[in-house]
């Protein structure tokens, strides 16, 4: 189990470069602090399917940041002593790019994909306590 879970963490950290912003200029979202939309997801994954669930969803988020200019982050994470506990930081440029996130061969095949593996799923609109930190910690925003 050590092993798996710091093939997890291994894994999860590589992938965490997805939050961080591409160099490419033309993938760079304009910063409008009342627009962006800040979200957590709270998955609950069978215990059966975590690795293939991570890796299934590391491959998504990865496409989703890198592809889709709204996308500003997904970042996914999970509990150390539970592997099974999924959480995901999630901002989007404003409701239009979530839902235009929502349309992608890639979101659409994650999740296809991974159905049966989640038990629960829980969705949590936020808001930033500090918007205007944004464009120094994510420089995907200019």
């Amino acid at each position: 189990m050590k092993i798996l879970k710091n093939s997890l963490v291994f894994l999860l950290v590589a992938q965490s470069a997805s939050c961080i912003s591409q160099e490419a200029s033309q993938n760079k979202t304009n910063f409008h602090p009342g627009e962006i939309m800040v979200r957590m997801a709270e998955i609950k994954i069978d215990a059966n399917y975590v690795a293939e669930y991570m890796a299934i969803l590391r491959e998504e988020s990865e496409a989703s940041v890198r592809l889709e200019p709204g996308v500003i982050c997904i970042y996914p994470m999970f509990q150390k002593d539970n592997p099974t506990e999924i959480r995901l930081l999630e901002i989007y440029a404003d409701e239009a790019s979530y839902k235009s996130h929502l349309q992608t061969p890639h979101f659409k095949h994650y999740k296809e994909t991974t159905l049966k593996m989640v038990e629960s799923l829980k969705l949590i609109d936020m808001e930033a306590i500090d918007m205007e930190a944004m464009p120094r910690i994510f420089k995907k925003l200019n």
